[in-house]
């Protein structure tokens, strides 16, 4: 690479101080991700939309002088609406939509902070997978494998910032859709308290609660001070998460305590959990003990066969929603006219009564009040990110007929994420460990709701302690 070869070696802030010194321009950092962008993409198949002229006009405009001023930044094929911009849900169906008039709030806070928007990154349709295998775009690789999936639905951001074109992206999260990818691609994804970002104007919430916007990064700090930029209720919002104590990046190195952490093998589904997984999560279990903490397995007292039947309630009949929320076209799509999965959870969707809403949604809440409970005792519950390695390509296959056989592979592949949508608690995962090929192997660390300070004292020590940072995959080698 030529253009300021240090690139890689900073992450968003670290390139920020050097813009703010005067060291390198905001001119250079885009045409450095551009760069990068053109020579791996072809790779991975991470950015599907250019945007480089936006970035270039952008900067010569002039920025805000905010956190990350000059820093280049991609934005999901899903949400984060900027005026003027398409965004096609990684939808054939939905490719032909018109642009929105106005940005919404969380990209107006994300351009107050001096961000450069330059393209956007692929994502599954309507966001409903764990992998990234669009037909609109066709499918996002691991930078680590390129023949395994990269995750879902922001493998498009994850597989960009893991093969250091850049060192953050926008992602989103409605059942694992930051978390999955992060452990896919060996980064840093924190799902952020329930309402923490708001999704003004264009929704109150998504999912019926269970989604949340927010980035995959290379480093803690970074996830902390992205959070700064974009944390806090928008106007109309139907609840706001608790507001933090103090900036959330000045939590990052700050002295955890002794904090009482529980770890559990235990996927709420059942499902089984594979050696390199449970391995990374005693290896993270001793490390939180050599640091001083106090680590135990204990396992929640939930109602682990209502974890699953209640997403798929809420997320079915959701679906029906968003199918027919095309501004255009004015009706739901036709079979062929979306992928397979995606019309057959919407036809799931359309058998689920008031009654069934409402009883998912008290099912929901019921499993919040029971972590409630369990955090009385506990700071943090550690376990793994996810219970399998990345599958191969074509394993999550959204054109697949059955669509009962569909969610049950989603959810053996990564059992631990859904939880804490439902429940709203921040949740943050960490390549903390590495298969003995080096494929990147995460744990998932969650606090109590609206705690995520504690998540950033704690990941913060333990990046420290392992850090991560200097490895890079194949094809940014």
């Amino acid at each position: 690479m030529s253009r300021f070869a240090e690139y890689e070696n900073y992450d968003g802030l670290g390139l920020a101080e050097l813009v703010r010194t005067r060291q390198i321009t905001p001119e250079a950092l885009l045409e450095a991700a551009i760069e990068r962008v053109e020579a791996r993409n072809p790779a991975v198949n991470a950015v599907v939309m250019k945007m480089y002229d936006y970035g270039r006009k952008a900067i010569g405009a002039g920025l805000p002088d905010g956190p990350f001023r000059g820093v280049p930044y991609l934005l999901k094929d899903l949400g984060g609406w900027l005026a003027g911009e398409r965004v096609t849900r990684g939808s054939r169906f939905f490719a032909d939509t018109p642009p929105v008039a106005q940005d919404s709030e969380h990209v107006r806070r994300l351009k107050a902070a001096g961000l450069v928007f330059f393209g956007r990154t692929n994502s599954c349709e309507l966001g409903l997978s764990l992998t990234c295998e669009p037909q609109l775009y066709g499918p996002t690789r691991s930078p680590w494998d390129t023949g395994r999936i990269s995750g879902g639905s922001s493998g498009g951001a994850a597989a960009a910032v893991g093969a250091r074109m850049l060192p953050m992206a926008h992602a989103s999260d409605g059942f694992g859709s930051i978390r999955a990818p992060a452990s896919c691609c060996g980064l840093v994804g924190l799902k952020p308290t329930r309402a923490r970002n708001t999704l003004a104007p264009y929704a109150g919430e998504g999912l019926g609660g269970l989604s949340t916007e927010h980035a995959v990064t290379l480093t803690v700090r970074d996830t902390a001070a992205l959070l700064d930029a974009t944390a806090g209720a928008g106007p109309g919002d139907p609840y706001a998460a608790p507001p933090p104590a103090r900036p959330f990046l000045r939590e990052v190195g700050a002295d955890p305590g002794r904090l009482r952490i529980a770890f559990t093998k235990l996927a709420p589904n059942g499902a089984a959990v594979e050696s390199d997984s449970l391995r990374a999560l005693d290896e993270a279990a001793k490390l939180c003990a050599d640091l001083g903490h106090e680590v135990d397995e204990a396992n929640p007292e939930i109602d682990r066969a209502a974890v699953v039947p209640t997403f798929m309630t809420l997320a079915s009949a959701n679906t029906v929603v968003n199918l027919a929320s095309h501004p255009a076209k004015g009706r739901p799509p036709q079979p062929g006219e979306v992928e397979r999965v995606t019309y057959a959870t919407g036809k799931l969707g359309e058998k689920v009564t008031g009654p069934d809403y409402v009883r998912a949604t008290q099912a929901a809440h019921r499993l919040g009040r029971r972590m409630a409970a369990f955090h009385a005792s506990w700071n943090v519950l550690v376990m793994p990110a996810l219970a399998t390695l990345p599958p191969h390509l074509g394993w999550l296959d959204m054109m697949m007929e059955d669509v009962h056989e569909y969610w049950h592979r989603v959810f053996a592949f990564s059992p631990f994420t859904v939880w804490f949508n439902i429940t709203g608690q921040p949740a943050l995962v960490l390549p903390l460990s590495a298969t003995a090929g080096g494929f990147p192997v995460s744990v998932q660390l969650v606090a109590r709701y609206g705690d995520e300070a504690t998540l950033f004292r704690l990941g913060s020590q333990l990046e420290a302690a392992r850090p991560w940072f200097d490895r890079k995959p194949p094809v940014a080698s």
